[in-house]
């Protein structure tokens, strides 16, 4: 573990290595498990603004859940989630060629009907942000349905840190990349 700033940063961020491949898992992580994506306030605030231009870009069956549950939903210990349908896949995905899973949100934000990628969360993910009262913890979330991910990331020899930059920076700011690229050669030498 390092510190940058206010973040506890686990090895594994700059150890291992990681890139997404839909064509393999369909993108499994936005169906499975037994919750909805994690959401900070603001991303709550966000998805309210921005909701009835993501909705034509939704499945009925997302619709009907986010209708019925709300934009998010609170757990019972209190954490902010994307709804679910059927308590299986997110109420913000849909589906695209090869019945691979893909966010609405996203959709809506490539065609330009919003200027929000989607939940950070999930711009971040294998890394999942814990965060405390003094500082953030930045970890490296290992899942088995990322296991081609894992072995694409090897063939490509891209570290977990370099894949995620956009979504990194986005979360924590250039400086902060920055010394994060620097831990991260410091680390290899």
């Amino acid at each position: 573990m390092f510190q940058i700033g206010k973040t506890i940063v686990s090895e594994d961020v700059i150890e291992k290595e990681f890139v997404c491949n839909l064509t393999a898992c369909k993108g499994e992580c936005c169906i499975a498990g037994n919750a909805g994506a994690p959401l900070d306030k603001e991303e709550v605030e966000k998805l309210k603004e921005i909701y009835h231009k993501v909705k034509p870009f939704l499945r009925k069956e997302g619709i009907t859940a986010i209708e019925e549950q709300g934009i998010s939903i609170t757990t019972d210990l209190g954490d902010l989630e994307t709804p679910l349908v059927n308590n299986a896949e997110c109420a913000y995905v849909v589906f695209g060629e090869n019945k691979t899973a893909l966010c609405g949100i996203e959709a809506a934000h490539i065609a330009g009907e919003v200027d929000w990628k989607k939940p950070i969360s999930c711009h971040l993910y294998p890394i999942r942000i814990q965060s405390y009262s003094s500082f953030s913890a930045v970890n490296y979330h290992s899942w088995p349905i990322c296991d081609d991910a894992c072995a694409l990331g090897a063939e490509l020899k891209v570290p977990t840190y370099k894949f995620l930059k956009e979504p990194l920076i986005r979360k924590f700011g250039e400086s902060w990349y920055s010394e994060l690229e620097k831990i991260a050669d410091e680390h290899k030498k």
